[in-house]
């Protein structure tokens, strides 16, 4: 069974060995029906790569995520609670006082299990839609228009991810902002507790719309600056081709592209995240939370925040580009040049 239908026959003839035809980039893809962005690549991009790039994404989301669970738990709470929680060392410090040394690793289990499925789709999907809206494209615009291709791909993939990861970011934050006995912290009690309450707190789905005003500008950021700061290391620093430079080497490059993109995606995804935590208490609309927050309250806890994006995005990448190449299949991005 195939997961995924080719945007053309991934068999076309143009491109088999020995024509003479090049390669021109990995996000590129010819008018005329004769092209396949997915044989532009080596290894191709058939359903298989997809479904490793898949696994990769579990493995990158789900374990960084979980990592970082007293960082998120402390941000939560200096969103939700702003005049209780006033810094990342003293919401721990309080944290850990008044519920315990386990406390700020509250709701681990949705954290892992939501963003192993948000990941499964946001890094799988945006491979496979980087190629589909490069053969929607055709070849030369593919290349031309690339950095726009990047946030389409990257737009579309988190669109489902985000759907996926919905239940448990709602499950997550009730758990993590909810005052001490007042909610369950297991997550088997935690869901059966949402669920029951689904009216009011608006259980699986309530959070959707914030989380895509969130994470669909995170994750279009997250990926376009990635490609472009790959792309800039390799045209001007590391100037010799990609494949002479050490898996080392490339690894580290992936690191510090992902570092500095996830800063910004820090910044360009803070506001909705401090709405999605808000919204995590229950009772009141996206809407109604601007209202009484107001310019400045929507950037509480951002510092917090961009250490932890920061971190959080870097270690993704380098997870996700170091299962790629022990799949074979190479690091991501640095292929522009034409």
């Amino acid at each position: 069974m195939q997961c995924f239908a080719p945007p053309r026959s991934i068999y076309s003839p143009i491109l088999q060995p020995g024509n003479g035809r090049k390669k021109v980039l990995a996000t590129s893809a010819a008018a005329g029906g004769a092209w396949d962005a997915r044989l532009s690549h080596t290894p191709i991009h058939d359903n298989q790569y997809y479904l490793k790039c898949m696994l990769g994404g579990v493995l990158s989301c789900g374990l960084t995520h979980t990592a970082v669970t007293p960082l998120d738990v402390a941000k939560c709470n200096m969103q939700a609670n702003p005049g209780e929680y006033k810094s990342l060392v003293q919401s721990i410090k309080k944290i850990m006082s008044e519920e315990g040394g386990n406390a700020i690793w509250k709701g681990w289990g949705p954290t892992a299990i939501g963003y192993s499925a948000q990941g499964c789709f946001k890094f799988g999907l945006y491979e496979y839609f980087k190629d589909f809206y490069s053969n929607l494209a055709g070849e030369e615009n593919a290349y031309k228009y690339r950095g726009v291709i990047y946030l389409a791909g990257s737009a579309s993939a988190e669109f489902f991810a985000d759907i996926a990861l919905c239940p448990m970011e709602m499950v997550k934050v009730k758990v993590q902002t909810s005052q001490p006995g007042t909610f369950p912290t297991g997550l088997g009690a935690a869901v059966a507790e949402m669920n029951a309450r689904k009216v009011e707190l608006k259980f699986p789905f309530g959070s959707v719309v914030p989380l895509w005003s969130r994470q669909i500008p995170y994750t279009m950021a997250k990926f376009y600056f990635f490609e472009k700061v790959v792309e800039f290391f390799y045209a001007n620093v590391f100037t010799k081709p990609k494949s002479e430079y050490s898996k080392a080497t490339q690894l580290g490059i992936t690191f510090a592209s992902g570092y500095t993109a996830g800063i910004i995606c820090a910044i360009v995804s803070h506001p909705a995240d401090t709405v999605v935590s808000k919204m995590g208490k229950g009772g009141k609309s996206a809407g109604e939370i601007l209202s009484e927050l107001g310019p400045r309250g929507v950037w509480g806890g951002l510092g917090t925040r961009v250490l932890m994006i920061g971190t959080l995005t870097g270690l993704q990448w380098w997870i996700y580009d170091t299962f790629k190449t022990v799949m074979g299949m190479g690091t991501t991005g640095g292929g522009a040049k034409k």
